[in-house]
């Protein structure tokens, strides 16, 4: 009972809807805007929101850090995404430029170019047509998943000729 107004507001929020934001929040991370959108589907509104981001956070269901870390690690691991679209991905959900700056640094960066190789070796044995066909087609795909331009140039002037 740190604080006697913090614990009657707690207890005020309604169980049912509390125990389904805190399930919603426990089985994967959640950003606060994921948080926001489910809690208006449950029907909780106005300045009751912010007091469930508050029970979340300071019982540790809710942090834009470990979302932020999670999410770029999936996204470069799973999904293949480079650096410029998890960081617009991040911005549209409103994660602060310091834990966008901060998760970042989950990917090393011999591993970015690592990764980035291995796809444009497998891109260019996937893809037929004349050699500047192929490297646009590269150069237009992996782009649109967030790699920069120059990187993906820099990796297919080692592969093609």
């Amino acid at each position: 009972f740190r604080n006697s107004k913090r614990f009657f507001l707690y207890y005020s929020m309604e169980s049912s809807v509390k125990k389904k934001i805190e399930y919603f929040c426990a089985y994967q991370e959640r950003c606060h805007l994921d948080v926001i959108n489910k809690l208006n589907k449950l029907g909780v509104f106005g300045v009751q929101i912010d007091e469930y981001i508050c029970y979340l956070i300071d019982e540790n269901f809710l942090s834009e850090t470990r979302y932020s870390e999670a999410y770029v690690r999936g996204k470069f691991n799973n999904n293949n995404w480079g650096r410029v679209k998890i960081i617009s991905e991040l911005k549209s959900r409103n994660i602060s430029e310091w834990n966008i700056n901060n998760a970042l640094l989950q990917i090393d960066d011999s591993e970015y170019e690592k990764k980035l190789n291995k796809i444009c070796e497998k891109q260019t044995q996937q893809i037929s047509g004349t050699s500047s066909e192929v490297r646009n087609k590269i150069i237009r795909r992996l782009a649109q998943k967030g790699w920069e331009t120059e990187l993906i140039i820099k990796s297919l002037n080692r592969l093609i000729k």
